[in-house]
């Protein structure tokens, strides 16, 4: 890959607006409705609105709050108008994030802190976790060094209470529960669990990172919130069904003490006394003015609008998807995303041909579906997407030599794994890795492979390899 020199002079402005929409052009064209991932998209009223809002705040920043009270003021309001929306009581306290991760992460070490002062009897701080919460909580808790305790989940694709309880001990400091977990848009029993957490005085994060701003707004209301006892905090961001732009999340805590924890202080650094709230120091003030302008903008009537929109255009999908009867809706999302897997065909390849089409839809595993996250301006493009998945279906079941060729890549990885010895084998996949198009629309074979691999110590070596050659 040829490398880029650093700039000797500045180019001319045109020239780069030329230069970023050209780059633009192969992009995923999400305005056209063709993202079922990635980017959540309501109308152009909302973005100008946040564009606005980030561009009146475009240099200021968030670091110092005596500097600039307009961004404190926004952010507590923000977490305040959230704080409510979410059901928490007087002493309900949050902060804004960057996104989910960090949100996360906060909720992790604030409750790896508060547990550990409160009981110093916690030497080895461990979190009990359903296997299908984001894997943001294993690379906060790898991040802390705290240890993570996975819970299988049931045929519906929920946490067991129990299978939480006893996965509970001395050194645990924090259950977890999603509002819904994101494979298959299902919410875990939150009351149930909230009993757990009670019964054994352990503190319990609910991550609504992707549904807390439409479970709220549902007909059918599902209890989730800090309103649930047991539940201590919770995660929910802004940037997805709330529509600001990225990145904008709150946690939010039961308590102020709770929030206390997540703070990081130091007071001997020759530069000062130095407090932040959150893992960012410097924080772009355009966030903050955008999460509070477009939550405004919006208002409960606006959500409940754009929900009740999305829920509708699930219904579409469902409908389209479940005529083939070699598909399958998997489980019983409560939201408006969902998956679809298949026992008669190959999704991954599915998948492909949809891609290939301009359409984007995330490949999951166990089981082997695709996934859709469901955004208010998909029901324009409803007709389209019905058609590029009928195109679609009709390439993956004729059989083809490109069918064939992914069928013996898959086997091929288990039959080499079986005769070569383990540095051999290692070379294989570095080289298939290096051989392979990052920028290529075809992806069953690679998926294909890591389902042969699951389980065996080898994908971990497999995807940093592909993301060491993406970043080159």
């Amino acid at each position: 890959m040829k490398k880029m020199p650093f700039p000797r002079e500045g180019a001319n402005l045109q020239s780069l607006r030329d230069d970023l929409t050209g780059r633009k052009k192969n992009d995923l064209q999400w305005r056209k409705g063709r993202s079922f991932s990635y980017i959540y998209y309501a109308d152009n009223e909302i973005i100008e609105a946040a564009k606005m809002a980030y561009d009146t705040y475009f240099c200021e920043n968030a670091l110092n709050p005596a500097a600039f009270p307009s961004l404190r003021n926004m952010e507590r309001d923000v977490v305040q108008m959230c704080l409510d929306l979410f059901g928490a009581d007087e002493d309900g306290a949050g902060s804004m994030t960057s996104g989910g991760t960090e949100s996360i992460l906060m909720a992790i070490k604030a409750s790896k802190d508060y547990m550990m002062a409160k009981r110093p009897s916690i030497t080895r701080p461990k979190v009990v976790l359903p296997i299908s919460v984001h894997p943001a909580f294993n690379k906060g808790c790898h991040y802390f060094g705290v240890e993570v305790k996975p819970v299988p989940i049931g045929d519906d694709y929920r946490v067991d209470p129990a299978a939480i309880e006893a996965a509970i001990d001395d050194q645990t400091i924090m259950i977890v529960a999603s509002a819904p977990q994101y494979p298959q848009g299902v919410v875990d029993p939150i009351e149930a669990i909230g009993q757990v957490a009670l019964k054994h005085d352990v503190l319990m994060h609910v991550d609504a990172c992707v549904g807390g701003f439409v479970l709220p707004f549902l007909k059918e209301q599902i209890t989730f919130d800090l309103s649930t006892p047991g539940v201590t905090s919770m995660s929910a961001d802004i940037h997805k069904y709330g529509y600001a732009a990225k990145g904008c999340s709150v946690v939010l805590y039961n308590s102020r003490e709770l929030r206390k924890s997540q703070f990081y202080v130091y007071t001997d650094w020759p530069g000062g006394m130095y407090g932040s709230p959150s893992i960012a120091g410097t924080r772009p003030g355009g966030a903050i003015a955008m999460a509070y302008t477009v939550l405004r903008y919006i208002g409960r009537s606006g959500y409940e609008r754009l929900v009740a929109k999305k829920m509708a255009i699930v219904q579409d999908l469902h409908r389209i998807i479940s005529a083939y009867p070699e598909l399958e809706i998997v489980g019983e999302p409560d939201i408006c995303i969902f998956s679809f897997t298949s026992t008669k065909i190959d999704i991954y390849q599915l998948g492909d041909e949809l891609y290939v089409q301009g359409w984007l839809l995330d490949r999951q595993q166990s089981p082997a579906a695709l996934h859709i996250s469901v955004s208010p301006n998909h029901a324009h493009h409803i007709t389209e997407f019905e058609e590029a998945l009928a195109t679609a279906m009709k390439k993956v079941k004729r059989l083809s030599v490109a069918k064939l060729a992914t069928k013996a890549q898959v086997i091929g990885v288990k039959g080499l794994k079986k005769v070569l010895s383990v540095s051999a084998f290692d070379k294989v996949k570095k080289a298939a890795i290096q051989k392979s198009d990052v920028d290529d629309k075809r992806s069953a074979a690679l998926y294909g492979m890591i389902g042969e691999l699951s389980g065996e110590g080898e994908v971990d070596d497999l995807i940093k390899d592909y993301l060491d050659k993406l970043m080159d």
